[in-house]
């Protein structure tokens, strides 16, 4: 468990970070003038980024040589997306005070597979490469 957490931790910290952020009741801050339409996309886009760069920084570094399959990527992506439905239906069921909206379960999607492109054009940029 411990190893474990010495390569995931960053990532498993992020997703409750994520997943509190998704739940948690934010009034009338959406109504702020701070906040662009499409805030809220691009800040679901940014999260699910993130999330991949850091999943993906973690399975890398537990393997020798350095390096991502084709199994673990498609995997990640689908992890990935699979956390970002279960927040939606979360905020459909539970946390009802949020809005279930299928535009930000695309908007996880288009991060994750943002970030999964910035992970392999690093990977191949670096000479990485995969299993």
């Amino acid at each position: 468990m411990k190893l474990f957490l010495k390569y995931h931790g960053l990532t498993i910290l992020w997703a409750l970070f994520v997943f509190t952020m998704c739940a948690v009741d934010l009034g009338n801050a959406d109504k702020s003038p701070m906040f662009f339409p499409g805030f809220d996309k691009l800040t679901h886009t940014s999260f699910f980024f993130t999330l991949i760069v850091l999943f993906c920084n973690g399975i890398i570094r537990q393997q020798k040589p350095l390096s991502l399959s084709y199994k673990q990527i498609v995997l990640v992506t689908i992890v990935a997306i699979i956390f970002g439905g279960l927040i939606e239906i979360l905020q459909l069921t539970i946390f009802t005070w949020r809005s279930a909206d299928w535009s930000d379960l695309f908007a996880d999607t288009l991060g994750t597979c943002m970030g999964m492109f910035a992970v392999l054009v690093t990977l191949g940029a670096t000479g990485y490469g995969k299993k």
